[in-house]
């Protein structure tokens, strides 16, 4: 009853009070009410000015010949999006000047060194260590690190692994600030973050927000972490911190429609991210097991018709010819439901496992099969390097128009089917509407339409036009190592 009387009289003397200004009651000071104000929520001050000095700025360069045409980053994202943000214009194009000034013969040029673009990464050891993510340094000549303090340090870099977008460049220094290194596993959905970076240049910007999801499956190598925390070009690599102060992930990717943050960010995580770095600093390059199976989810009606008591695990779909598992017995139709005495709970758990096993470790499977657990011997491989179509220099093609998917596909080069291990197939050159709500992008290629096996572009519009408009279609895409079907419905659906 006093704390109801007590709010009355604070409102009233409010109202009574001149516009703009609040009376207190004696026992409530000034800072007392304002702490109360915002009572729950998280003060982030501290923790910034504690980890701010580790994180760094990377700024990339390039050199270009005299003459060369186009402007150097023309095909990086976020170099576009700063353009088109802050100039309201795309990225020009540079055109070599042939015409000699006053029909003098030029003299040689040298090779000028010019802006590429910039991102984030934070210290990791006193003597000058720095992660940061493998799109922000990859293919740049020269690179800057500047810390808070404004000292700039020429970088090299020691290593980058594509597959989980890392990168470790070094600094010259010593007794530098460095981050320490927390446990992602022991993250909890709703838990407080900030993020710290320097997007769109901006150096050090301190974003909050909470963990929206864990181990979250984009299709890619691993699990990411999904966080609400504003994620922005530039902010790439810098790192992800939790209320302890502990680097928890890498800022590394964007759900994005505009290019912009939309509200969903992912990182990669830290334990994930130091595993690769650790190979990376001692050898320069990140190797990984595999055991020559493609997998997918086991659904609760997968679980259900082989007798399993719940879904959990990975549904063997296809299996490697001479490879590990096909040498161990296991086949098409298994569940693998632990690697090496680790539960599978889904299917995105057993690559990240295998890939952090040493190749040629002997390890031991236990898959279900015919209603019973069965325990398999088998001896890790290396994972090859990514394959991907790659592009190729061809002529101008004229601008085409999607399919009723969404879809510009062309055909696949010799070359790129022989380095795939594919007959027929094509390659996704753009996607739009329902295939791009259904997850496919360019660089996809596409093995099959609903039932029907891909030979080329000709043939897959063709099956495209005989498509039902209502109806939902399948195409079986491979991307990288992996392959799967993507369900693209039609538009409204």
């Amino acid at each position: 009853m006093k704390t109801v009387s007590i709010a009355r009289n604070v409102v009233l003397a409010a109202l009574l009070s001149p516009l703009g200004s609040l009376v207190y009651p004696p026992s409530m000071s000034l800072a007392t009410a304002q702490v109360a104000s915002v009572a729950g929520l998280p003060d982030f001050a501290d923790l910034a000015e504690k980890t701010g000095p580790a994180v760094v700025n990377i700024r990339t360069t390039e050199r270009i010949k005299p003459g060369q045409g186009g402007i150097p980053g023309a095909d990086d994202e976020e170099m576009q999006e700063f353009f088109r943000r802050f100039f309201g214009v795309p990225m020009p194009k540079q055109q070599p000047d042939k015409t000699p000034r006053n029909g003098r013969k030029q003299m040689p040029q040298q090779e000028e060194e010019v802006p590429r673009g910039v991102g984030s990464g934070f210290i990791i050891s006193p003597d000058g260590y720095v992660l940061t993510n493998a799109h922000v340094v990859d293919g740049a000549d020269e690179m800057y690190v500047t810390l808070t303090d404004k000292r700039e340090f020429k970088a090299k870099i020691i290593g980058v692994d594509k597959r989980t977008d890392v990168a470790v460049v070094k600094i010259e220094g010593n007794n530098l600030p460095r981050l320490t290194i927390g446990d992602p596993n022991r993250l909890r959905v709703g838990e407080w973050v900030i993020a710290i970076g320097s997007p769109f240049g901006l150096e050090n910007t301190v974003t909050a927000g909470i963990i929206s999801a864990k181990a979250r499956d984009t299709g890619e190598y691993l699990p990411l972490i999904q966080t609400d925390v504003a994620v922005n070009p530039g902010n790439s690599g810098g790192p992800l911190i939790n209320m302890r102060g502990e680097v928890i992930g890498i800022n590394s990717q964007i759900y994005s429609r505009s290019g912009g943050y939309m509200g969903i960010s992912f990182a990669v995580p830290i334990d994930e991210a130091m595993r690769v770095a650790e190979q990376l600093r001692t050898t320069g390059r990140v190797t990984r097991g595999r055991i020559g199976v493609q997998i997918g989810e086991v659904t609760k009606d997968v679980a259900e018709s082989l007798g399993m008591q719940r879904a959990q695990g990975a549904l063997i779909q296809r299996v490697e010819p001479g490879g590990p598992a096909e040498k161990s017995g296991l086949e098409a139709g298994d569940i693998i439901l632990k690697f090496n005495g680790t539960n599978i709970e889904k299917s995105s758990d057993l690559p990240r496992l295998v890939g952090a096993t040493k190749p040629g470790t002997r390890s031991t499977v236990t898959i279900w099969r015919k209603g019973a657990n069965k325990d398999v011997t088998l001896s890790v491989a290396e994972l090859e390097p990514e394959k991907v179509a790659k592009k190729e220099e061809r002529k101008q093609k004229p601008e085409q128009v999607a399919n009723a998917l969404g879809l510009v596909v062309s055909d696949l080069s010799d070359a790129q089917r022989k380095e795939l291990k594919i007959d027929g197939g094509v390659l996704v050159d753009s996607a739009e509407g329902a295939a791009s709500r259904a997850g496919l992008r360019a660089g996809d290629v596409i093995l099959r339409l609903n039932n029907s096996d891909v030979k080329d572009a000709k043939q897959f519009n063709a099956l495209v036009t005989k498509l039902e408009p209502k109806k939902t279609a399948v195409v079986l895409v491979r991307r990288g190592d992996a392959s799967q079907f993507v369900p693209i419905r039609p538009n409204g659906q």
